[in-house]
């Protein structure tokens, strides 16, 4: 068995393991070095063991440094789920050996890897996290009254509405709902480039669906594609999506045009437990599946807290939230790039 760093020619096997891995994601896929390189310049060290010229185990990681917020290897940032898949306990090992050799070499405070389930009950871990999973039927009908009452009665409001959804390959429209929406929350805002280049490199596993409403914008998703899942993953609403249910509108129809695709799997991703993103899932009639963010304390003496329900962030988020919208996407991409 043979520890080995991805390279070009090594990416087609990489992404035929990840995709046949059980425990496999789409944030497991190779692509993501290059998006990382060319979005954000942050070094990745993406390691596979070989057995016999087989895959057997591959582990993406990621370097992040900053002053704000730390200095941390981690499996992956940007993303919801992430660690290593390894189809032995000796390939989990060389794995998780080669990380910690890098953690030491770079002196990171830690390395997070960001398991679905446990691998480590031994190991620190953090249970801020859940996902929300839902099989789609195939039925379109089902899957409308199997949203409960009060949330439908929502998504049937967007119908009334007359909105209208269109699937593109263009982030234009889509940044600016998602950019607005994520003013209004306090949040940094990513480049616009990082969308450019996520529908670049997983072509034909990204896409866009924006709602409109008579040629005016309302909403925006941007969605990932896995197996049989779709992932909305980043999404916002303008002003005026709130009073013609625009949100609500959007998954709905995300979730009826995967239904026609023959889609399995709704994925609403991760959310703070206790936040208003937690309970509009829960509306929905998701139910939460804890997420094991587990770390190893390389120089850190306990688990980093970056998230905005750290009180030391609080101040900057009410700032946040106060700037000028327009000065707000100059500088958004120039911060949020270190938090992950």
């Amino acid at each position: 068995m043979e520890l080995k760093i991805l390279n070009n020619g090594d990416i087609n096997a990489w992404d035929n393991y990840v995709e046949k891995h059980p425990e496999g994601t789409f944030f497991h896929l190779a692509a993501w070095q290059q998006v990382i390189k060319q979005a954000f310049g942050h070094n990745t060290f993406f390691y596979f063991v070989s057995d016999g010229g087989e895959i057997c185990g591959v582990l993406p990681l990621c370097h992040v440094k900053s002053a704000l917020f730390g200095n941390n290897l981690v499996s992956l940032p940007f993303a919801v789920y992430g660690g290593v898949l390894a189809s032995n306990d000796e390939a989990r090992k060389m794995l998780e050996a080669a990380a910690l050799e890098k953690a030491k070499e770079l002196s990171v405070d830690t390395i997070e890897y960001r398991n679905i389930k446990p691998q480590h009950s031994d190991w620190p871990s953090k249970d801020l996290y859940v996902t929300f999973q839902k099989e789609i039927d195939p039925d379109e009908e089902k899957n409308l009254s199997n949203i409960p009452r009060k949330q439908r009665a929502m998504v049937r409001k967007g119908i009334k509405a007359g909105l209208s959804s269109e699937i593109e390959y263009s982030t234009d429209r889509f940044y600016e709902a998602y950019a607005q929406s994520v003013h209004a929350l306090g949040t940094p805002v990513f480049s616009k480039r990082y969308f450019d280049v996520l529908l670049q490199e997983f072509k034909n596993k990204v896409d866009v669906l924006t709602i409109t409403k008579e040629g005016e914008l309302i909403a925006s998703v941007l969605n990932f594609y896995f197996r049989d899942q779709v992932l909305p993953f980043y999404g916002g609403g303008t002003a005026k999506a709130r009073n013609v249910k625009g949100n609500d509108f959007m998954y709905w129809e995300l979730m009826r045009l995967s239904c026609e695709r023959g889609i399995k799997v709704f994925d609403y991703g991760r959310s703070k437990v206790g936040t208003g993103a937690y309970s509009f899932k829960k509306n929905w009639g998701f139910e939460p599946q804890p997420l094991s963010y587990e770390y190893v304390l390389v120089n850190a003496k306990q688990i980093p807290e970056v998230n905005p329900s750290n009180p030391k962030y609080a101040m900057f988020i009410n700032i946040w939230k106060k700037l000028p919208y327009w000065s707000t996407k100059m500088i958004g991409p120039h911060i949020v790039k270190y938090v992950g």
